[in-house]
């Protein structure tokens, strides 16, 4: 059965990474496959779930790049050359070029810790969105999956799951409740959900 092959994006520990590997196991993402992890951080643990899975992986990392341009550049080119068709950004922190989402057009999701449009945009990653949303009184979190253009978080929305804040959640204790209930159920299902377009276009054509 062909199956989409799909290239994960990550900067640190790869919980998100972690959810993909487990949902492809057991058959939630059935039309899709990870043939490579790219990180920009030589010491993410992202790294070794990948070797512990037996995912090619490997690491672009800004400071042994000229340039973003080269940055991307190199990135670019490993993406190709693995024929990849899809990009998941699973807690990738670097912003991309209009370049770079433009030579993947509608083809690069991106998991946010929030409902967008509230707490998102640039400066909007890790546990800043947690603690603004905190700050705010908000009752209701969760996440979103989108599709990536040049504007941070600003790309067609896949899906969304919405998260209760508790009275005394602390910005960490928040951030994992959005993980377990939220980011962890709706990324393997919106990678499953593009995966089936794509082959479905194909079919089509």
């Amino acid at each position: 059965m062909r199956k989409v092959k799909i290239a994960v994006l990550v900067s640190g520990g790869g919980t998100n990474l972690q959810a993909l590997i487990d949902a492809e196991k057991s058959g939630i993402i059935e039309n899709g496959k990870i043939e490579l992890v790219i990180s920009n951080n030589h010491g993410a643990y992202a790294l070794t779930r990948a070797e512990n899975n037996g995912i090619k992986n490997a690491v672009v990392s800004k400071k042994d790049c000229a340039d973003q341009a080269d940055f991307e550049e190199k990135m670019i080119n490993m993406l190709k050359e693995n024929e990849i068709e899809l990009i998941v950004l699973a807690g990738f922190l670097s912003i991309l070029s209009e370049k770079f989402t433009n030579t993947f057009a509608d083809r690069i999701i991106n998991v946010h810790p929030a409902l967008i449009p509230s707490f998102c945009g640039k400066g909007y990653y890790g546990l800043r969105v947690h603690e603004e949303a905190l700050k705010k009184g908000v009752k209701v979190t969760g996440a979103t999956v989108h599709f990536v253009n040049e504007i941070p978080d600003g790309g067609k929305i896949i899906m969304q799951k919405a998260v209760d804040v508790i009275d005394g959640d602390t910005p960490e204790v928040l951030q994992r409740r959005v993980m377990e209930q939220a980011e962890w159920i709706i990324l393997p299902a919106s990678v499953e959900k593009v995966s089936k377009e794509i082959l479905y276009k194909e079919n089509q054509a």
